[in-house]
């Protein structure tokens, strides 16, 4: 054995390489409909910089898509407060403007205040008040708590 160095044959760290996103996924994470984008953004890949750059400094093109329209039907469905599944037992179109999602809580349809209140408790119509439904009274409530009682003491 010899007291000299010996040569480091371990392979060296490549540096980083940039991590590319399709344009649908960079059209997801930005909430946008990929149909409606201008076309240099549908036909290359993007960059995780590049769509962080565009989250803190959107183009004109970006903050008039979102403020406007078409959305997706994710961001249609945040904006009506209903579910994807909603949109769909609805009849409503896989993307809607601004000015037709103002319309459609304008004229508030009964399908879009059931599920409404089917989404998010308080938001729809009172309870007992849809059609084939028990009326709410104070009595069934006394039951419920009445029942509840009983299962804690167990």
């Amino acid at each position: 054995m010899t007291d000299a160095p010996r040569e480091d044959r371990r392979q060296q760290p490549k540096p980083p390489k940039e991590q590319l996103l399709s344009p649908a996924t960079a059209a997801k994470k930005l909430g946008i409909f990929l149909p409606a984008t201008p076309e240099e953004f549908q036909a290359t890949p993007i960059s995780r910089t590049a769509l962080q750059a565009m989250l803190d400094a959107p183009p004109e093109w970006l903050v008039t898509l979102r403020r406007e329209g078409p959305h997706p039907r994710s961001e249609v469905s945040r904006r009506l407060g209903v579910s994807n599944s909603a949109l769909a037992r609805g009849g409503v179109s896989d993307k809607m403007t601004t000015a037709e999602i103002r319309a459609l809580l304008d004229e508030m349809p009964e399908w879009l205040v059931d599920e409404r209140e089917k989404h998010a408790p308080g938001t729809g119509r009172p309870p007992g008040s849809a059609i084939g439904e028990r009326p709410a009274t104070a009595a069934s409530a006394a039951d419920n708590d009445f029942l509840n009682e009983d299962l804690d003491e167990r």
